[in-house]
């Protein structure tokens, strides 16, 4: 699978730990920074890159990680298509995919650990949509409301 990583000024201290994690579970990173600290990058560029490197087939799933996760799943949530949700614990990082579809975690890089990123890096990508009727129905109502908007 094609993973999309981005980071901003703030997330790019779990930078390693992400990439690492993603390719150890054999995936490729589509890598799309930053690289650094300085200079200052706004989280909502950096979930439109990583939204729209998903939207065109680019990468299957992405991870975006600002200081608390909580801007960066608001931006992100409003391209169409993109599914993120902020998850600081592994049950939500598999569970949003496996019930919800989620196509982008998005962590808090002033908020959790090099090991906890990894640990919910590994539990998301490692899930699969179970697609049961009833989560096939609730996703037809989230695409309605998208495309009603």
């Amino acid at each position: 699978m094609r993973v999309a990583v981005a980071f901003d000024h703030r997330g790019v201290k779990l930078r390693e730990s992400v990439l690492e994690e993603i390719e150890a579970g054999g995936h490729e990173t589509v890598d799309l920074g930053v690289f650094e600290p300085e200079p200052r990058v706004d989280y909502p560029d950096k979930a439109r890159e990583l939204g729209e490197a998903i939207q065109t087939g680019g990468a299957e799933r992405g991870v975006l990680v600002c200081g608390s996760g909580v801007g960066a799943s608001i931006a992100a949530c409003k391209l169409a298509g993109i599914r993120a949700a902020i998850c600081h614990d592994t049950y939500s990082a598999h569970q949003g995919v496996e019930h919800d579809d989620m196509n982008v975690l998005v962590l808090g890089g002033r908020v959790i650990g090099e090991a906890m990123a990894q640990e919910l890096v590994r539990a998301y990508v490692g899930a699969h949509y179970t697609a049961e009727e009833r989560h096939v129905r609730r996703l037809a109502k989230i695409h309605a409301i998208e495309e009603a908007n």
